[in-house]
Parts: structure tokens; C-alpha cells; sequence
């Protein structure tokens, strides 16, 4: 059951990276620069090793489905929720890549009061937690350090882009 679960969070996920795509698309055309193109994928690489290795762990332990697992499921509900609300918030500017625009607005209402990066404090690393707990994974636990410094460097990366402005 939480392989199945997982690999819909995961195609949940693929419909975001079509959003991120088209998004990045037109913000090229409006004349967006693309930042830490190598970070990003380091990034990108590390959030699919996660899920893959949490898929073939949870698929080869078998192992029934308890509280655990339910509280991860309930963890990624609400980091999904989360997603969905950033991209609704951010539009057309929300994508998995790291875009600047010349007139790059800078939001600070809702979620963003209370951080400025609940994509990344609300969304991804809840995930990534409930990702572990829903199919008790322990291999991916490994990738968590590297996944951080890859994180850590994009916030990084992005306040200092943004302080520019």
C-alpha cells in the first residue's frame, strides 16, 4: 500500500515539474535569467534518489502499513498542500529551477509572512520526511545530508539574488 501511495505523490510530483516547465519557458521569453543551474539539478537529482530509493526499499520490505506510515501520509498531504498553494500564489513565476525577472516581484503575503520560503520550509522538507516515514525507509535517511547542503545553498542562492533588488 505505501508503494502505490508514494508513487502517487510521485506523478503528483511530475505534474508540478509540467507546471515548472511551462513556467520557465515563459519566463524566458520575458526575459528571466537562469541562476545555480548546477545546484538545481544536484537538487533535483538528490529529491528523485530519495523517492526511488524509498520506492524500491518500501517494495522489497513489504512491511504492513501502521502509524508510521500514516504519519507520513498525513505529512505529505500537507506538504502537497502546501506545493499546491505556493504555485497558485506564485503564478507564473513558480518553477523548480531558480529564474530571476528584471521587474522580479517579491511576495510577502500569506504563507510568506510567515517565511520567506514555505516552498522550501513547508513543502520540501516536510516531504521529504513524509516520503521516509510513509514507506519507513531507512537508505534514504542517507541522502538527507546532501539533500540539505543542496537546499541550503539554493536559499542561498535565492535570498542573495533577491537582496539585489
Amino acid at each position: 500500500m505505501a508503494f502505490y501511495l508514494l508513487l502517487a505523490f510521485f506523478i503528483v510530483r511530475l505534474l508540478s515539474l509540467k507546471i515548472s516547465i511551462r513556467n520557465s519557458k515563459l519566463l524566458k521569453q520575458k526575459g528571466a535569467k537562469e541562476y545555480g543551474v548546477v545546484n538545481s539539478k544536484w537538487l533535483a537529482i538528490t529529491h528523485i534518489l530519495i523517492y526511488l530509493v524509498a520506492a524500491v526499499e518500501v517494495f522489497i520490505n513489504k512491511s504492513s502499513f501502521g502509524i508510521i506510515n500514516l504519519i507520513g501520509l498525513l505529512i505529505l498531504i500537507g506538504s502537497y498542500l502546501v506545493l499546491f498553494h505556493v504555485i497558485k500564489v506564485l503564478g507564473s513565476i513558480w518553477t523548480l529551477k531558480l529564474f530571476i525577472l528584471p521587474d522580479h516581484p517579491i511576495i510577502k503575503s500569506g504563507l510568506y509572512k510567515i517565511t520567506k520560503h514555505p516552498n522550501y520550509f513547508l513543502n520540501i522538507l516536510p516531504e521529504i520526511l513524509g516520503v521516509i516515514l510513509l514507506t519507513k525507509s531507512i537508505y534514504a535517511i542517507f541522502l538527507i545530508i546532501p539533500y540539505a547542503y543542496f537546499l541550503y545553498t539554493r536559499i542561498k542562492q535565492e535570498e542573495s539574488l533577491m537582496d539585489l533588488k
